[in-house]
């Protein structure tokens, strides 16, 4: 326990420092995940050796994750995603796939890779959760724009996430398609469940005890996060799809009010400590000697770092073509091919079946961390072009595009 202990502090020190370094670099505005990675890369066995991933830094990093995908479902609003923006979101990430597939087919003819399914699985991933803070922080989260982002995003997550569950948990797929049914109707029960009236003694009850060291609501979030990931589990399904599952359940049995008490308390466990701890610990286990030893996998990250933006983002230029303008269209192109957690899993898989070069996991994650790094500032600048011109021409189309677009730079402080 030393040595966990000794690697613990190190880590979160390197979070803090992520923070702060966040925090001081004002342009371009970087996304506090990359620096997270980056930290973690510098203060891991390849460079520094300062901190080491043990099995209990490793099951807090696995925590991390899942509470990432809990807190992307419990901010996902499906009540202003349906509609439009849920269909357009499906159509894209239909594209991607076709998209992806072909492209992961054609690399396994020509002797790049291994499995077609898990190169166009992993280029059809969005970043959603990564991504969510930053459109919150930034005023976009409400936006119309947004709105069609988060879609996007929402898609190009669990879509991912189902494909891995049905395809890679098992040798039986009609099997795990029950099992998926299975567990879909648990959730579907359990959401109907939570969105029931709320008797007033549990209001009360709730209400009284979040303000007090009980933090009664916050152990009811957590202890759902842990079952559905527990069902989840016992069914062989995927557990970022039951952490997902359970922050949707969590988002409907809540009032506003509700939500709006329990949403800082939840960021904080986890952007305050275990959602920046996986982050950091990805980039410890990143193999950073393979990438700068080998041209060969140098060579592959801005490959892959093209292929995202072309299968995951392409898409976007055409489905949103009447509704979006054609800088925000450019936007979400960029945001979409966004992309990291589910990278970091997919290749896990990839490595562990046999399934992928070593080269192009390195490359892949690699590519997935540039992502975060570049396509975010640029999707970013032309949000704010759109809406300056917007505000420049006051057309009616113009300004229906861009509806409630903030008037600023998005990534100025609010």
């Amino acid at each position: 326990m030393a040595g966990s202990a000794g690697s613990l502090t190190v880590i979160v020190a390197a979070a803090v420092l992520a923070a702060v370094l966040a925090d001081l670099v004002k342009r371009p505005r970087v996304p506090g995940v990359l620096f997270e990675l980056l930290l973690g890369i510098l203060i891991g066995p390849q460079v520094l050796g300062w901190a080491e991933v043990t099995d209990f830094i490793g099951g807090l990093s696995d925590l991390g994750i899942a509470l990432l995908f809990f807190v992307a479902g419990f901010e996902i609003d499906f009540q202003r995603l349906r509609g439009e923006p849920v269909r357009r979101a499906v159509q894209g990430w239909g594209i991607s796939l076709v998209l992806g597939l072909a492209v992961g087919t054609f690399l396994v003819a020509i002797g790049f890779a291994l499995s077609g399914l898990l190169i166009g699985l992993v280029l059809t991933t969005t970043a959603i959760g990564t991504l969510l803070p930053i459109f919150r922080d930034r005023g976009i989260l409400a936006t119309r724009f947004g709105v069609f982002a988060v879609a996007a995003g929402a898609v190009g997550e669990f879509g991912p996430i189902l494909a891995i569950t049905l395809l890679f948990s098992g040798d039986n797929p009609a099997k795990e398609s029950l099992l998926l049914v299975a567990f879909v109707v648990v959730a579907l029960g359990a959401a109907y469940v939570a969105s029931r009236p709320q008797p007033p003694a549990v209001v009360e009850s709730l209400q009284r005890n979040i303000r007090t060291s009980a933090q009664l609501p916050v152990r009811i979030a957590v202890l759902l996060l842990v079952l559905m990931v527990l069902l989840a589990s016992e069914l062989g399904l995927d557990t970022l799809l039951g952490a997902f599952a359970a922050g949707i359940v969590l988002r409907l049995a809540l009032s506003t009010d509700q939500r709006e008490e329990l949403e800082p308390r939840l960021s904080a466990i986890g952007f305050g400590f275990l959602i920046p701890l996986f982050f950091v610990v990805s980039g410890m286990r990143f193999d950073a000697d393979a990438l700068v030893s080998s041209g060969s996998v140098l060579v592959r990250v801005p490959i892959f770092c093209a292929l995202f933006l072309v299968v995951r983002g392409g898409p976007a230029l055409v489905v949103y073509r009447r509704s979006l303008a054609r800088d925000l269209r450019a936007a979400l192109a960029l945001l979409q091919a966004t992309a990291l957690p589910l990278v970091v899993v997919i290749t896990q898989i990839g490595l562990e079946t046999g399934n992928m070069k070593p080269a192009n996991a390195t490359a892949l994650v690699g590519a997935a961390m540039l992502s975060v790094l570049v396509f975010p500032l640029i999707g970013f600048a032309f949000v704010s072009r759109a809406s300056g011109d917007a505000a420049l021409e006051g057309t009616e189309r113009d300004e229906r595009m861009v509806a409630d677009l903030p008037d600023r730079d998005p990534f100025e402080e609010p």
